[in-house]
């Protein structure tokens, strides 16, 4: 059943529209919502939510309880391939809980709350921006980290991070919905405005895998494929930037065990023929963040490393 979260008329004849779709099943009063578009150049969600849909249709007497499907948060942006919101010059995720009665972009924000309040989890899904590519991993709220882990843990992917409070901005959706009572949990993979589709079947598998154990799934889940991520707590990640500006060349992927002083990549200058500079790994860890975009300035983000203690 598709329902409209709310629709609010724009100028020239347009109109922006969170829609959902709705899924029940033939009992149970588990509500699990989905959702993502949040940012307009993040894509893996679309996909995400189409498999999701596809495979629940499919099997439907599988289903106990009720699962909601946001695929578009940001509709305009996901039109226009737009991080945020076009016109408005806003991130979606940074005017959460939003105004009932302030501007169009934060209206939309308090009904997006509204609506999904009371539900027994939300599933936030986001990519990485376009310059890097991220592994599968959850991103939790120290404060949320007793609730949440354990429910991250079973969503297939390879890493959790647990953030320090102080870094966990409070205007997002996650953090709204976590200090009302519902739990969220932020889930990002892969890379801006792309759709690796691996990344998303592993995520769908992990989402009907937590229904099983939520008791909303009784259909087939593969529990062997089902992979136990690696949890980071606190200050354990190193952060690497660009000592240079220049092109960075690269032959790794993110998801893999670096050790301490390899060589993650090279700033090159194409003119000259130079190696300007090289990204090399502090310590050993798993490297779960890695530049995507090749152009690089002094300070740009290149990579970050789990330290393996």
């Amino acid at each position: 059943m598709i329902q409209t979260v709310i629709s609010t008329e724009l100028p020239i004849n347009e109109t922006l529209a969170i829609r959902k779709n709705i899924i029940k099943g033939s009992q149970g009063n588990k509500r699990l919502c989905i959702v993502t578009g949040t940012h307009g150049d993040e894509l893996e969600g679309q996909m995400v939510c189409y498999e999701m849909a596809r495979r629940l249709n499919e099997a439907i007497g599988s289903l106990d309880g009720q699962v909601e499907i946001y695929p578009a948060l940001n509709p305009l942006g996901i039109d226009t391939i737009q991080r945020g919101i076009p016109n408005f010059d806003l991130d979606m995720n940074r005017i959460f809980p939003g105004n009932k009665e302030g501007s169009v972009a934060e209206q939309t924000a308090y009904a997006i709350i509204e609506d999904l309040k009371g539900a027994d989890l939300v599933i936030d899904i986001h990519s990485s921006n376009l310059y890097l590519r991220e592994t599968p991993q959850a991103r939790i709220n120290v404060l949320d980290e007793e609730r949440l882990v354990p429910i991250a843990q079973m969503l297939n992917i390879d890493f959790v991070w647990v953030h320090d409070a102080a870094t966990v901005l409070e205007s997002t959706l996650a953090h709204s919905l976590n200090s009302t009572g519902t739990d969220c949990v932020v889930v990002e993979l892969g890379v801006g405005q792309r759709i690796n589709h691996k990344m998303c079947y592993r995520l769908v598998d992990g989402i009907f895998n937590l229904m099983a154990d939520m008791g909303m799934w009784s259909g087939y889940v593969n529990k062997a494929q089902i992979s136990k991520p690696l949890l980071c707590k606190g200050d354990n990640v190193e952060f690497l930037n660009a000592a240079t500006s220049g092109v960075f060349i690269t032959e790794l992927k993110c998801g893999i065990v670096v050790a301490k002083g390899e060589e993650i990549g090279q700033i090159v200058e194409p003119l000259t023929g130079k190696i300007l500079s090289r990204v090399v790994s502090p310590c050993e860890g798993y490297l779960f963040t890695i530049r995507a975009y090749p152009i690089v300035y002094e300070g740009s983000l290149m990579a970050r490393v789990f330290r393996i203690l």
